[in-house]
């Protein structure tokens, strides 16, 4: 893989990126025809076992149907009374430690120096072909120098200035929202609602803000990276139209800032300005790999949650009136929903040496994957974990973000989108009513809703 990189980044002056990227899946299809490689994995549904049944060497969290299946839960809880530090040898993604316990995942996640984050933070491996880098999967002091490019776009000053727009934006969609009739809560309002705020730090095409999502879906659907649905037959085109756009993007405002225009505060402009991107289009797997990124941590995360909020609210009905009557808990629910949530099941690291945990020995080269869903739900570290409690104390104590030097770079810009999504909703609808059970997405990181009908009441 870091051959083809190591060409692709040769050639990025002469060759456009989308064309490589065609010439890359040309390739792989070879490869597969006459043996070589192999075709990509193929994940069927059938009922996951229930977790009692099974030997505790055999419980394996990387089923992409745990979460769908609604077994998700019962997991966790075994491995964190019986294996907190727990070892699967045969998965469909190579063997594995789990890292159960909140306390645990706080010590993998914050000691860099001994678990890398290289080269990927997924279970699985990058698509054959499309092996993108990422400043999130890099060490220091290459996660350093890429992140410090890009953390303008969520500094404080410019939170401060987007509030007003991401207030008038969330008000257009409500305010066209049906009442008294069912509608699909996932496309109406959490997914428009962050294809809205990406084009905004990407300064993408506003009319075109759906690719985004459209894009971000792809991306994070490959079977063989976290046992989705994706195919190559789309993931390889995808990739290739990404490359196109952004790269004409970052040309045409290279262009304008040559010309004497100021540069902006969205993510292109200030890899253009940062000393350490400023060549990133020259090296096409890592410009791809952030794009990707960026555009997957915008939309998973913050649309995920706005979906969980109006489900974690009508399984505890008792929570919305306790809402209603005391709006100032908005900014503690939404750290309450991230938690319950959890919309990234975990982060992936490598040990970089033998280490001991729990009487346990993870050899140098292991992978070790720390299951944030289920530290968000260890009740040694919080009180009734399963139950949504809006006004919980410490609440923004959770997992959800990670910590360390990995820690999510957009997490103020997530915890405002759903507290002005709530500000906005409490006052328009008396009620936000289920109707029937949300569909979940097919993934062992993306903790997603492909669909939940809702039914609006409006205020009298």
């Amino acid at each position: 893989m870091r051959i083809a990189t190591t060409a692709m980044n040769v050639s990025a002056s002469l060759v456009p990126m989308h064309w490589q990227i065609k010439a890359a899946q040309l390739g792989q299809q070879v490869l597969e025809r006459v043996g070589i490689a192999p075709p990509p994995p193929r994940f069927a549904e059938s009922p996951v076992p229930d977790v009692s049944t099974l030997k505790i060497e055999d419980i394996d969290l990387s089923n992409p149907f745990l979460w769908r299946q609604g077994q998700w839960r019962a997991y966790y809880q075994r491995l964190r009374d019986e294996r907190p530090v727990h070892y699967q040898k045969r998965s469909a993604f190579g063997p594995f430690w789990s890292i159960t316990r909140y306390e645990d995942i706080l010590f993998v996640d914050k000691s860099h120096e001994l678990f890398s984050a290289e080269p990927i933070i997924t279970l699985g491996d990058r698509p054959p072909g499309l092996a993108v880098e990422t400043f999130i999967a890099m060490d220091p002091p290459r996660h350093t120098k890429q992140r410090a490019a890009v953390q303008g776009v969520v500094a404080p000053q410019n939170l401060k200035e987007m509030e007003d727009l991401i207030r008038r934006r969330t008000r257009e969609v409500l305010d066209a929202l049906p009442t008294d009739q069912p509608f699909d809560w996932v496309r109406r309002v959490s997914i428009e609602l962050t294809a809205r705020m990406l084009a905004t730090l990407l300064d993408f095409p506003y009319e075109q803000r759906h690719k985004l999502v459209e894009w971000s879906d792809i991306a994070a659907a490959s079977p063989e990276t976290t046992g989705g649905l994706a195919d190559r037959d789309k993931l390889f085109p995808a990739v290739a139209e990404v490359a196109k756009a952004f790269s004409g993007l970052w040309h045409e405002k290279q262009a304008r800032q040559r010309a004497g225009e100021a540069p902006g505060f969205d993510v292109i402009s200030l890899m253009l300005n940062n000393d350490d991107t400023k060549d990133l289009i020259h090296r096409p797997m890592e410009f791809l790999g952030n794009l990707a990124l960026l555009i997957v941590g915008g939309n998973d995360t913050t649309r995920n949650s706005m979906t969980g909020g109006v489900l974690a609210l009508n399984r505890f009905p008792e929570e919305f009136e306790k809402l209603k009557a005391n709006p100032k808990l908005i900014p503690n629910m939404v750290s309450e929903i991230i938690r319950w949530q959890t919309p990234l099941a975990y982060m992936r690291r490598v040990a970089k040496q033998d280490v001991e945990l729990r009487d346990q020995t993870i050899r140098k080269g292991d992978k070790v994957v720390m299951w944030y869903a289920s530290g968000n739900r260890d009740e040694r570290a919080i009180e009734n974990p399963d139950a949504f409690i809006i006004d919980r104390k410490g609440a923004r104590n959770h997992l959800s973000f990670g910590f360390g030097i990995h820690r999510c770079m957009g997490n103020r810009l997530a915890e405002m989108q759903l507290r002005i999504l709530w500000e906005e909703l409490l006052p328009r609808f008396e009620r936000i009513e289920l109707q029937g059970e949300p569909e979940y997405v097919q993934s062992n990181f993306v903790r997603g809703y492909s669909r939940m009908m809702v039914k609006l009441s409006a205020k009298a």
